[in-house]
Parts: structure tokens; sequence; C-alpha cells
């Protein structure tokens, strides 16, 4: 526990009112109508927009998800969230402008869009209470699972003095000020946050304790988890913290933030923007910020913590007052904070509740556009108002922020949750990937692959068949094949599904294409029938998929470049230094050329 002085109570205080003070100026115009309420009116620009999708990921959970990782499998653990690079560039190279042109209120309005009849209503109906409420409330608790760490640790507060005091103005300015209080608020929180997190590294790895640099990156408990790619000696390591994830979870997964083909908030976003080269240059933006730049003062922090607080027998010692079911590697990050200085700490205590307010009111904004649009709207009272829906969006607000308070105070750990979801949701990525690209794909197969994905992730993970089939050194096979069996399976099962239900009516299938224009060969059969019955739909312009996987690729070379460049300058490794730092300069240019051929392709 530490003691606040003057100073750090006027930083996080002052925070607060800002905060606050933005909530409450755009009450008024975000309450006139749902689109302005959840989408801003559809004005929002790409840099503004950029930042808001950092400031919502830099959540008070990441910080501690990264130090779990690196503290139990190295800095080279990371690549289990670095591999969804790959699905965020996807994103912005081929979906970005497609879900732009959609022109929906969300993305599961996209079911009614590209599917038709009865499955598309239940799907999108039960997505917005699988999704909007379900796993929204999981990722939610998450968060303020880390928020009531750090409360613990550095201010000895108890859980439901946490959940309380942080979750109280966080739903205020959120309700208030819908999706524009969100994204206003947000622009001074990405400044707030980083400030937060790069002068908390700078000065923890300057404690006497830990000496800078050079003493870190020697000492015992550090120099074996500094290299950023597995030992390719060691399959046991190999196998699941790099093939896996770069082989198989990046486009197989769906994980809030980084859902294949794009989806959830960072949907939400692209929905907003002025225009397709807005939503494409906001998720860009926020790619490039979010692998290259961020995860450095995390990792940097997390691998001091393994000098001052080798186990979690240290751990314990430090923090008596934390109980057994909160304590775990993840606690380290929350233990380190508590030696800053004065000033210091009150900047860092404002960062983390900046990224707590940062993510939850973005949760709670796009969990209620769930609820609104897509429930309320579709099932219950389809002849709303627009104050009815902005009522009912606030409504749902505040009891989202109550369900996901309860569920964070009978959690223990960030990693746990992180892989639960993961598993939760392997094998149906594909689907996200596929859908606007290939005719045949209905909403059968996407039930299909949600029933048996969480299925699988329910009987795997609550019964003793999972145990039985994946433990480590007793089950009957590896445990880091448990992910690929789920993908492999519910792969299976949706790919059966799609060939022996009914593919969706051409008149659907019809307007799609010509609202969309996805183009390519899966679309071949579906333009040919149009041609039969007299139906005109637009062929004359290249498909621009095949140079948008060539951006995506460069793109990806370009950040991972710049990522390893940032990390090896700091290691003290000048060669592969430069020469990453160079590569990245290269694919950068290249990139740049292949975006004057992308560019031609978007309104």
């Amino acid at each position: 526990m530490v003691a606040l002085d003057f100073w750090d109570y006027i930083i996080i205080f002052s925070f607060f009112a800002i905060t606050l003070g933005i909530g409450l100026y755009v009450s008024k115009s975000s309450g006139r109508s749902s689109a302005e309420y959840f989408l801003s009116g559809r004005s929002m620009p790409w840099w503004l927009l950029g930042m808001s999708m950092v400031a919502t990921t830099f959540s008070t959970d990441t910080p501690n998800l990264v130090t779990d990782i690196v503290r139990t499998n190295g800095v080279s653990g990371n690549w289990v969230w670095w591999a969804f690079l790959l699905t965020g560039l996807l994103t912005v190279f081929i979906y970005a402008g497609l879900w732009r042109r959609s022109n929906v209120n969300t993305d599961l309005e996209f079911y009614e869009l590209r599917y038709g009849g009865k499955p598309a209503r239940f799907l999108r109906g039960f997505r917005a209470i699988y999704l909007g409420v379900i796993f929204n409330v999981i990722t939610m608790s998450a968060v303020t699972l880390a928020a009531i760490k750090i409360g613990g640790i550095m201010l000895g507060l108890e859980p439901w003095q946490t959940v309380v005091s942080a979750g109280l103005i966080t739903v205020t300015f959120s309700a208030v000020g819908g999706f524009k209080g969100v994204v206003y608020t947000d622009f001074v929180l990405f400044f707030v946050a980083m400030a937060g997190a790069v002068g908390a590294a700078y000065y923890l790895v300057n404690l006497p304790e830990v000496g800078g640099l050079d003493a870190l990156f020697s000492h015992e408990e550090v120099k074996d988890k500094l290299e950023i790619v597995p030992d390719v000696n060691d399959m046991g390591s190999l196998i699941p913290l790099l093939i896996i994830p770069l082989a198989v979870q990046w486009w197989s997964s769906w994980y809030p933030g980084a859902e294949p083909g794009g989806g959830g908030y960072i949907a939400q976003r692209m929905l907003s923007a002025k225009n397709e080269k807005h939503a494409i240059g906001a998720t860009f933006f926020f790619n490039i910020m979010h692998y290259a730049v961020r995860p450095w003062p995390w990792i940097l922090v997390a691998l001091a913590s393994l000098v001052v607080f080798p186990d979690l027998e240290s751990l314990q010692r430090a923090f008596p007052i934390v109980s057994d079911d909160k304590l775990g590697h993840d606690l380290a990050y929350s233990a380190m904070l508590t030696k800053l200085p004065t000033g210091l700490l009150g900047l860092v205590l404002a960062s983390l509740v900046a990224a707590y307010m940062s993510t939850i009111s973005t949760q709670l904004n796009w969990g209620s556009s769930y609820i609104v649009y897509d429930f309320y709207k579709q099932r219950i009272n389809p002849e709303a108002s627009e104050k009815q829906l902005v009522r009912v969006g606030r409504l749902a607000t505040v009891g989202l922020m109550v369900l996901s308070a309860l569920l964070a105070l009978l959690l223990q750990n960030a990693l746990q949750l992180f892989e639960i979801l993961l598993v939760f949701g392997a094998g149906t990525g594909l689907i996200f990937i596929l859908r606007w690209f290939w005719w045949r794909i209905n909403a059968w197969s996407e039930i299909t692959a949600m029933f048996v994905s969480g299925a699988l992730s329910l009987i795997l993970k609550l019964t003793p068949i999972g145990t039985y089939l994946f433990a480590k050194d007793t089950g009957i096979m590896p445990d880091w094949s448990e992910y690929i069996v789920v993908v492999l399976v519910t792969t299976l099962a949706w790919l059966v599904a799609t060939y022996i239900t009914p593919p969706e009516n051409n008149r659907v299938l019809y307007h799609f294409y010509e609202k969309i224009r996805p183009g390519g060969p899966g679309w071949k059969k579906v333009v040919e029938d149009a041609n039969v019955d007299g139906v005109e739909l637009e062929t004359g312009k290249k498909w621009s998929v095949p140079s948008g996987i060539l951006a995506m690729l460069v793109g990806s070379i370009m950040i991972y470049s710049s990522l390893f460049a940032v990390g090896y300058w700091i290691y003290g490794r000048w060669f592969w230094a430069t020469l990453l730092t160079l590569l990245a300069m290269a694919t950068g240019t290249i990139l740049l050329l292949l975006w004057k051929s992308i560019k031609e392709n978007l309104e």
C-alpha cells in the first residue's frame, strides 16, 4: 500500500473532472438520436477514432496480462496476442472499407444484410445477448479484476470499494455522453495512459534494486526470459507460443478487439468514420500503436518485477492484505507501481484509471448498442422512438456495469480468462473472414460454429474430459493440441452444416452484393444467376482482395520489424536493431506504393 500526497490527489481528481466534464458537455448532442448516441452521426475522423481504439485496448488488465505472460513464459510468450496483428491488418486492408460501405448500425445488423429469414433473425438476436451481455460482461470483469488488484495493492482498498469507486464515474459519463463522449474522452486518456506507462517503466527499471537496463538484462531471474522468439529447439514452447498463434490462432479465433474480418467495438468505430478512407486510416493507426509502440513499457516493468518479486511467495509476503484467491503473477505489475515517487505515482494512477475508464466505457456503449438495436428494437419494440432507444441504451449501460462488477469479485487471474475466451471462440474466425467473399456460407454455418465451439469449450474446461485428453504430461494428447482440436472439429461442423442446409435466397444475395460489391470468384455463381434473372450487378472494378492481402503481409513485416527493432535497441543488440529498423523503413515504402492501388477501389 502506498500513501498519496497532495499532488497525487490533484492529478487524479483533475483527471476525473476533465472526463466527467467531457461526458456532460456532449450529453445534449449525444441524446438527440440513437445514431448520435452509438455512432456519433458517422462523422468521426480517422485520427480520433484511431486514438480511441488504442485507448480502449489500453485497459487495466492488459499490463497485468503482459506481466503474467512475461513472468510465466518470457517475452516470447507475447506471441499469443502479437499474432493478432495479422487479423488486424486483414481488417485494415480488406474489411474496413466493406464495413463502412455496409452502413449498418452495429456489426450484428450485418446478419440480416448478408442472410435472410428466421435463421438470420435468430442469429442477430442471440448474438446480441451472447456477445453484448455474456461475452461483454466477462471481458469487463477481467478489466475490473485488474482494477481490484491495483486498488488492493496500491491503496489498500477492499474489492467492493474499488468496484464502486472505479465504476461509478465510468458508468456516469458513459451513460450520459454516449459514443461521442467515449471517443472524445479517449483522446485525453490516450496521452495520459502513454505518459503513465512510459514514466513508470523508466523509473522502475532504474530502481536501486534493479540497477538499470544492463543489470536487469544480466540478472539470473531475467536473462532466460528476454528472447523475442521461443527457442526453436524446445518444441514444447515453440509450438504453443509461436507456431499455433501464427499458423492457426489469428484466423480461427474470435476474440474481443481482434475479430477476424473485424467486429465488435473495432467495427463500431469503423462504422462511425466519415468514409472508407477514414475507417482504414483509423484501424491502421491503431495496429501500429498497439503492436509496434505500446508493449515495451509493460514488458520492461514485467522483467523488473522478476528482480524485485521473483515468485508468488515474495508477492504474498510483501502484500499480505491480498487474499489467496486474487494472488497471481499478474499482481506483480501493481506491486511494482507501489515503488513510484510522489507526482509520478499520481500520474500513473491516473493513467491506470484512464485505461480502466476507456475500456469499460467502450464496452458499455458497444454492448448497449447490441441490446438496443439488435434485441430491443428488433424483438421487443420495433416502433420505438429515438428518445426511447437512447433511454434503453442508458439503462443497459448501467445494467452491464453492475453485472461485470459482480463477476469481477469472483475471478482470480487475467491470463486464465484470456485463455478461456480464446478457446471459446476457436474455429469461428474463418467464417467471419469468408462470409464476405463466399456466397454459399449461410446463417446455419454461423449458428453451428457458435454452438459447437461454445459447447466444446465448456466440456473441455468444466468436465474431466478436458483433463483426460489434454492435461500436461498425463493427457492422451499434448496440452497444446487442445486449441487445434477445437478449431478442427468446429470448422468441420460448420462446413457440413453449410452444405446440408439450403443456400440463401437469391434476392438476399443480390442485395448484399449490390450494396457491398465484394467481388471475387466466390460470388461468380451469384453474378451468373443474376444475369439469368435479369438483375444487373456491378462487376467492372478490379478485385481488391489480392492487393489487400499483399498489403497485409507487407504491413505485418513492417510492424513486426518495428516492434522487434524497439526491443533490440532497448536490449543493446545494435546489429539486429539496425537491420530491423531498415527493414521496417523499406516495407513502409512498399506499403505506400500498394496503398495507391487499394485507394482506387474506395469511395
